[in-house]
């Protein structure tokens, strides 16, 4: 199914259920004017989340991405940061290249771990003797995570969440009963899935809290060190605490996958790229929410804005972060 297959399908999804529930509802629901929707304004009363995953019972394959890249085991690793940089990528599914079958999963985060940031690092020093041009060149199957999420192609979307859920991941991939890749369903699709629905439960019960920045100084060594160690996918950028943008393992990826960067990094010369202040790596505005804003609404901003979490900024101050794993924890609920 290709994307503008996809999102009709889901926006279809979306006027379905409004009107079951206009009709299921007997007195008139109170109304949000400030509502958001991906696909114009939804004026419905509080939806649970949960019976929103419900109603597609049933129905992964039409959720999930099926036009999935795949990459073989042989791939050099080097090969695949240029994929996912090129493709604009989190991960990709590493299969079989005769068959298709899924053999295990490579992420932007797993990238930076062995580039520097974590215990796949020892792979260059204990393997390479330091050569960092040799490992690049080393095949993927060295860094890539064996144990990968999946389910087979007639789950329901219910049972992808749970999975997802009681896994802390970030995506499931779909195979058949051979174990070939179908396709792929991560936490954006979900969080697509409930984009401008009106909740009734406000980012303030679902934000992380506890948000660990970093100064503008710091290097991109350093903030992919943080990562690893701490296993974030991003991290809020300040100076002079104020909040001036949000960097995330795949910026990081995506940096040292092209431009001159790229050239350091096949020379062997990555140190001096590393070194490089994680601020030269914001390309674009903070897209900012308050903790009083509606998850639905929350979501439709995320997806209408293409950005994978929102910092919660209430009179002024950092007070905390909406990310799309979230969504899955208020699903749960």
């Amino acid at each position: 199914m290709n994307k503008r297959n996809k999102t009709s399908k889901i926006a279809e999804d979306k006027m379905k259920i409004q009107g079951k529930l206009n009709a299921e509802e007997k007195t008139m629901q109170k109304r949000d004017p400030k509502m958001l929707s991906t696909i114009g304004t939804m004026d419905v009363g509080p939806v649970d989340f949960k019976a929103r995953v419900s109603e597609h019972e049933g129905d992964i394959m039409a959720l999930a991405t099926r036009d999935v890249v795949t990459l073989p085991p042989t791939t050099t690793i080097m090969g695949a940061i240029k994929t996912m940089t090129s493709k604009g990528f989190r991960r990709v599914p590493i299969t079989d290249a005769g068959t298709n079958r899924l053999e295990g999963i490579v992420t932007s985060v797993d990238v930076i771990d062995f580039l520097g940031g974590g215990d796949r690092n020892l792979l260059v020093s204990k393997k390479f003797n330091g050569n960092l041009l040799a490992a690049v060149n080393a095949e993927v199957r060295e860094i890539m995570q064996q144990d990968v999420a999946h389910l087979h192609e007639d789950a329901s979307i219910a049972d992808t969440f749970r999975i997802m859920v009681q896994r802390n991941t970030g995506c499931i991939t779909i195979v058949n009963n051979d174990n070939r890749v179908l396709a792929i369903c991560t936490e954006r699709d979900f969080m697509a899935l409930v984009a401008g629905v009106y909740a009734n439960k406000s980012i303030g019960e679902y934000m992380s809290t506890k948000v660990k920045t970093a100064p503008s100084s710091t290097t991109i060594d350093e903030a992919a060190k943080i990562m690893v160690r701490q296993g974030f996918r991003r991290l809020p950028v300040v100076k002079d605490s104020i909040l001036i943008g949000i960097i995330t393992a795949s910026d990081i990826m995506n940096f040292l996958g092209s431009g001159d960067a790229f050239n350091k990094l096949i020379t062997g010369n990555i140190r001096e790229a590393f070194d490089q202040p994680i601020s030269s790596l914001i390309s674009r505005d903070v897209v900012w929410a308050s903790s009083d804003m509606d998850l639905g609404n929350a979501a439709a901003l995320m997806v209408e804005k293409n950005v994978g979490s929102l910092p919660i900024i209430d009179d002024g101050t950092l007070c905390g972060i909406l990310t799309e794993q979230d969504f899955l924890r208020a699903i749960s609920k």
